[in-house]
Parts: structure tokens; sequence; C-alpha cells
């Protein structure tokens, strides 16, 4: 009785593996085993055993003519079943055509010694034998079968023969499917040589097939199995190596003294089908789950993206392996799960390490850290990441901080334990909307998190992530190269006291701008900052402001305004380019100077426009841009910012010029005056002597005696070094000594900054020249009023005071 069944395989040229139909849900069918009766053929060789000749050409020519097509068999016998398959002997056919004949015919087989009376069949086979041998055909060939080395076992080089196939297009042949994901190939080699390889589809993994008996497979192993078999096995195919089985290595992680890793026993690559890649319909048919750590392989040629397609088509249709899983989330721009919109534009404030960054939203209302989505940069706390973590910082810092981005919300990592509540993003910035995460792990200075299977809460550039980090890898940067690199030494602290401060105060002056980095703004005048070139830290107070105090600790309180104008230099200065000037040092170590960012914006000049600080005259009168800290406190006065929100410019014209008790108009009063210092810097400032006084007649005795009592005293007092604000007898560069305040002093240069208290004139005095003043001289007033010229309001109904000044020769 015929049969009929499907040609599975063929073991040689006069065997082959039966299949019946697959089942309803794609089970595999029973097998048998059919040896073609009264014929034998070469048989094939293994790893202990050679081919026999022509062994693999016979097999080819079977190969060819019956696999994956339906046959119709007869039995003539059984014989005794391997594995619980049963086998038999027989005769087959092939569209009306005897297989055994047209094995002979074409010379690929011999007829067996007959030990019984020959049929007409037989006879019939025997001329046919005949005509193939005359003609040379198959292994009747005279010139024998072309030479050509089988290599069963995996090359021993691996990393060598990968190098120098990888991303090769090789012939091949599908001899063994192990399970869906899982081949044995033969390679044919461009020199005739065949190599055997074990392939592991490329991004992809089916469920394992035991290989014990008696232990149970994984779920739809068996079924993922037949799906690649019934379309591969002993099927041509284009095979393209890609990797060895090793995912990429995680940093810090491998032994400094590493050995040579074993011969491979598998290759990953992929195995292209006339039909197209099985990988893409074994995943489509939800018999395979896709391998992140592959995409690297993949994601270049877009192998990637028709994995994740087909996937999500799997998904969908709840097929096999995707039954129980959930649905695939479409994430768009609505709101997230905190109710926040999932996007929105802002400027980078500040870098917290190699994964975390803080945004404002472009509205300026709410500043919010963010976590990189699926990156993971180096820790700082491990001194072997800790060079990698400066560098990730200083990466994005140079990137990122006070450039505008657009962020997108993937996913919020709920509260766990100590850890808050996380926004994880995607953040793109500059015309090519780069994603920093992507070039961050491309320059080798961040990882890739593997996210658990069905993990849905991932960057959806998960792939995109795992190709850079494979290509730094590849190219050994950064965190890949295997080498230590010695934790980043401390910055020196150069204001940890006055002391300290003092030595450098002549060589900053020398320099004048000085390239920085705000590492820290303390409170909205007061910095910390960073000098990379020399590996210093100092503490910067801005010249000629006072900003309101911040409270220090959460049971103090802090000035009106004074977190305001604290967070307004955090997000305006924090972790800037920028470049100081030094000017004097203060008695806690505190550098007094300018801070400029972008070459001409002046730090102190900005605050006071924004109404966050005051004018302090007494500094600033001397500084180069006094006349720029006034208009910008008058400009903020104006606009009523911030501080000067309740101020009333009348109330205060009104408490300078005290109202007269009838309301009328004050009256004018003249009063004779000399000239005794012009200021023309900064607003044009001079100082008077109002002469008439007594004042006057008593600073004329008071000179006279001032000169005898120095003409006594010729050496300085012993031990004396002035301070900023003390009254002094100083010596003049005419050569007599005045009474004078002290406004800066140097002790490292040993000289003082002072005024002539009596005459208002200003002078850079040596210590040598400089007195502690007699308490019997302190009794005078200062003579030396400072005064300006004030505008004239032509209204006339205003009050006005008109000094009349007498200029004497």
């Amino acid at each position: 009785m015929s049969m009929k069944a499907i040609v599975k395989s063929v073991i040689s040229g006069d065997s082959f593996v039966l299949r019946g139909p697959a089942g309803p849900q794609g089970q595999p069918p029973k097998e048998r085993v059919l040896h073609l009766a009264d014929i034998v053929a070469p048989r094939l060789g293994t790893a202990t055993r050679e081919d026999e000749p022509w062994a693999f050409e016979s097999r080819d020519f079977l190969r060819g003519l019956t696999v994956g097509k339906p046959i119709t068999f007869t039995t003539a016998h059984s014989l005794p079943p391997n594995d619980d398959v049963p086998r038999d002997i027989g005769s087959a056919e092939i569209n009306g055509v005897d297989l055994a004949s047209e094995l002979l015919k074409n010379g690929w087989a011999k007829l067996k010694e007959l030990k019984r009376e020959p049929t007409e069949d037989d006879l019939r086979k025997r001329d046919i034998e005949a005509e193939a041998k005359a003609a040379g055909k198959g292994i009747w060939n005279p010139h024998g079968p072309k030479a050509h080395e089988i290599h069963y076992m995996m090359p021993t080089d691996s990393q060598g023969f990968i190098s120098e196939w990888k991303g090769k297009l090789i012939d091949a042949l599908v001899e063994q499917v192990k399970d869906g994901s899982t081949l044995r190939v033969r390679l044919l080699m461009p020199d005739g040589e065949h190599q055997f390889v074990n392939i592991a589809l490329a991004g992809v993994r089916s469920p394992r097939v035991s290989s014990n008996k008696g232990e149970p497979s994984e779920p739809w192993a068996e079924e993922a199995r037949f799906f690649t078999e019934s379309r591969l096995l002993q099927r041509y195919v284009r095979v393209q190596l890609l990797s060895l089985p090793t995912s990429t290595a995680i940093p810090f992680q491998a032994g400094a003294n590493a050995t040579a890793p074993p011969p491979a026993t598998i290759f990953i690559g992929t195995v292209l089908h006339p039909a197209g890649n099985v990988a893409e319909h074994l995943v489509a048919a939800g018999l395979a789950r896709v391998v992140d750590w592959h995409a690297g392989m993949l994601a270049s040629s877009g192998g990637m993206e028709r994995l994740r397609a087909a996937e999500k088509a799997a998904k969908e249709k709840r097929a096999y392996l995707y039954a129980n899983a959930p649905a695939p989330s479409s994430k768009t721009n609505g709101a997230a799960a905190n109710g926040s919109p999932r996007s929105f534009e802002g400027v980078v404030t500040r870098v917290w390490s190699g994964d975390q960054i803080s945004v404002i939203e472009k509205d300026g209302s709410k500043e919010r850290r963010l976590q990189l989505s699926s990156t993971r940069g180096p820790k700082l706390a491990d001194p072997k990441q800790a060079y990698y973590a400066h560098e990730a910082r200083e990466f994005l810092r140079k990137r990122l901080i006070g450039k505008h981005v657009k962020v997108y919300i993937d996913f919020v990592r709920p509260r766990e334990g100590e850890y808050d509540e996380k926004e994880c993003v995607t953040v793109r910035y500059g015309s090519q909307n780069s994603n920093i995460a992507e070039q961050l792990v491309e320059k080798g200075l961040a990882s890739v998190v593997r996210h658990k299977r069905d993990d849905e809460d991932r960057s959806p550039d998960y792939d995109k992530l795992m190709a850079a980090e494979q290509a730094a890898a590849a190219e050994q940067r950064g965190i890949h190269s295997g080498k230590e690199q010695p934790a980043p030494k401390q910055p020196l602290n150069i204001s940890e006291s006055s002391n300290r401060a003092t030595p450098f105060v002549n060589g900053f002056r020398r320099q004048g701008r000085i390239p920085a980095i705000v590492d820290y703004v303390a409170a909205g005048s007061r910095f910390k900052i960073l000098l990379p070139k020399d590996n210093q830290v100092l503490t910067l107070v801005l010249a000629g402001i006072r900003a309101p105090r911040t409270a220090r600790y959460p049971s103090e309180k802090g000035e009106p305004f004074g977190a305001e104008a604290s967070d307004f230099a955090t997000r305006r200065y924090m972790q800037r380019d920028v470049e100081i000037e030094i000017y004097d040092v203060d008695k806690s170590g505190g550098f007094i100077g300018a801070l400029y960012l972008n070459k001409n914006e002046n730090a102190a000049v900005t605050i006071a426009k924004e109404g966050l600080a005051t004018v302090h005259s007494y500094s600033a009168d001397s500084l180069p841009f006094a006349k720029q800290l006034y208009d910008a406190e008058s400009e903020a006065k104006a606009a009523k910012r911030n501080i000067w929100r309740d101020y009333d410019e009348e109330a205060e014209k009104a408490a300078q010029v005290p109202e007269e008790t009838d309301g009328s108009a004050l009256a004018t009063h003249y009063l004779d005056v000399i000239i005794s210092d012009v200021r023309p810097r900064n607003g044009f400032t001079f100082s008077i002597q109002i002469l008439n006084t007594e004042g006057i007649a008593s600073l004329e005795k008071l000179m006279h005696d001032f000169s005898l009592h120095h003409k006594t005293i010729s050496t300085p007092s012993a031990g004396f070094v002035p301070k900023s604000g003390d009254l002094v007898s100083a010596k003049f560069s005419d050569g007599a000594w005045y009474r004078a305040r002290v406004r800066r002093a140097s002790p490292l240069k040993k000289e003082a900054e002072v005024t002539f208290i009596d005459y208002g004139n200003q002078d850079t005095v040596s210590f040598s020249a400089i007195r502690p003043l007699d308490p019997k001289f302190r009794s005078l007033p200062p003579q030396a009023h400072d005064a300006r010229l004030r505008k004239q309001i032509a209204s006339s109904s205003s009050r006005r005071k008109t000094v009349n000044i007498t200029r004497t020769l």
C-alpha cells in the first residue's frame, strides 16, 4: 500500500527522513526514515570519519530533487527503530518518477548485489546503471570527485575567523536545526573548503529544545524548531557572520589580567533565504523573542527596527510566546503618568552626574531633575570609575549647560525605598536634534541599562543606544578601554583662610581676566569658582554689590529675596564657563572681584539690574564699572523689581530733603566752599571743604600741630599693620603728614589705599609711611565732604536746593 509524506531531509544518496503535515497549531509531525531498496550511495563522513568519494554530490542531488516536496512511497519491510523513529526499506516516487531509477540514471548510486532471481524491474535498473557508467556520470566520472577539505569542528581561532569573514555573505547549506534560532550550517568557502559552524540567529532567541532524554523542552520550543526546519533545513542560504557570542562586557568588572577566551562553540549571524530573514518570520509568528544586546549588530542595517515591528505584530496577535504579554504601549506626546506633559522645552541649568541633569521649563515656571533613559553613568564614589564619572559629567556640561533642549519623558520610575520618583527622559539638542545619551554612550562615557525581557519602560532609542555601546566597546573607548585611570585629584581650596588666599592676589591681578568654571552658587553674590588649569577652587565675592543672605540651615531664616537671588544666580551662572577678575581678598579668605559670562555680561550688574542686590557704594565707587552698577540699580528701582518692589522714589527724596513745615518750596542756600579733590571717573564726583566755619579754622591749627608732632616721631610703630577702616596718619606725595582712613590694606605688598579725610583725595601709601593716629587729633570731624552735581528739576512745584560753589585759587 502506497503512502504519502514530505521529505524533511536527505541522509545520503539513498536515504531520507520523511514527515507528515504539521499539527493545527504548528506542532511538529511524526517522522520516519526510508532507505531506498536495492541501491547504495556513498556515505557522508563525520568528525572522526572522512566522506566517501562523491558522498556530498550524491546526497546533494537527491536533496535538490526531494527536500520539502511530497512523495509517494511503499515499504517492503521494517528495520529496528532508532530513538523511537521508525525505519523502513522501500521505494519512492516523486511526480511519478521512481527515485531509485533517477539516482542510477544520473550515476549517483549503485545497484546492490542481489541474492534473489532478478526481476524485470531489476534488469531495467541494471541497464540504466550501465548507461550511466558508460557515460561517466556521477560516481562513474573517470576524473574522480573534486577535492575539497571538510572541517566538521568549529574554527580553533574563533576571533581570527570572525575578523576575516565578519559582515561578508557566504554561501551555505543548513545541515541541522537545533532549535528555532540555532542552526548548524556547512559554509561553502571560496577555496572549495567546507567549514561547519554553529549559528545563533542575530537579534532573536527561540525557546530551547531539551538535549537530555526525559527533560522537558521550554514551552513552544518544538514548534519553533519545526517552523525553522520546514523552511531552512537542507536549503541553500547565505550567511553573514556578525559576532562572537559574548555580549558587551560590563565595564569595570573584567579582571586586569583576563585570559584569552577559549574557542567559541557558536557564532552570531544572520541567515538569509531567498524568501527573507527567518529571524523576522520567527518573531512575527511569536516563536522567538528579540534579544536586546544584539541591537548593536543590527541597528545600522535597520534589522532591529524590523524585528521590533515583527515583535509588535506578534504581541498584538497574542501568538505563542506572547499569549500573555501586555499590550504594546504606544508612547505619545500626551500626558505622562504623573499628569505632566510627555514633552517640553527648556534650558539645562545643572549637570548632576553622567546621567542626570536639571532643566528649567521654557516659561521658567519649574525646574526638573531628570534621568537619561536606559543610561547609566560611571559612579564618582568608585575609585575605578571616578575618572570616567568626571569625564562624563564634563562632557554633558560642555554640551548642555545653558543650552536650549527638547525633553521627551519616556517613563516615570516610581519611588522605591530611599530613591525618589524619577522622570526618565530622552534629551535632544542642537540643529541635528541629537540624542545626548547616544553621544555619551558612543564616547564610552556611559553604559546601557539591561532591562528585563518584558520591561517596556525603556528609551525609545534603546537599539541605537546598544549600537552605540557596541561601537564604543569595539573601539575600546572610555569605560571599555580596560585601562584603570587614576581618580581626579581634589582641587586645592585657596580660600580656606585669609592667610592662604592673600599670596595669590597679586598674581591674579596681573593675569587680568582668568578662565574659570562656576562650581557652585552659595548666594546671590557668592560663588565657588574652579580654576581647571591649576586645579584650584576659590570663593568669589562679587565686588560692588550686596545680595540678600540666604538661610544656611533649615532652622535659620534668610533675608527677604535671599532665596530668589540665589536661585537666579544658580540658573544663570551655575557650571558655566566664565572669566573672573580679582581685586582683593576679604578677612575670611574670599576673593573680591568680578565675574563675566560670555565675555561681556558682568554678573554684578546683571544681578543688580534684576533687583536682587543693592549697590555697595563704598566698594563700588572705585570699580571701573561703578556707573553701570548705579545705572542697573536705578533701572531696577524704576521697574520696582524684587527687593525694590515697594520702593517709593518720592518718599526717598523726602527723606533726603526734609519737607518744610509750611509746605512751601525749600529756600536756596549759598555756601562758600573749596573744591579740594575732583574724581571724573564713575559719574564725576568731588570733595569740598565748607568755608567760614569753625572746622576750617580748627583744621589750620590742627595741621600746624600735626606737622610738629610728626617731626618728633621718625620711626614707624613696631608691629603696626593698618586695616580697612582704621584712622591713621599718612604721608602724602608732597612729603607732609595728613589724617587719613584706610580703604584697603595689602599685607603682602605692604601698602594701603587711603582717603585723606580733610581733603578727599585718595592715594596708595606704603606701610612705612603710615602711623597710628594719635587720639588728640581725632576730635575734629573730617573736613572733606563728598559731593556730586545734581540735576535741577524743571517743575515749578518741585523743591530744590542749590549750592553755590566758589573756586578758590
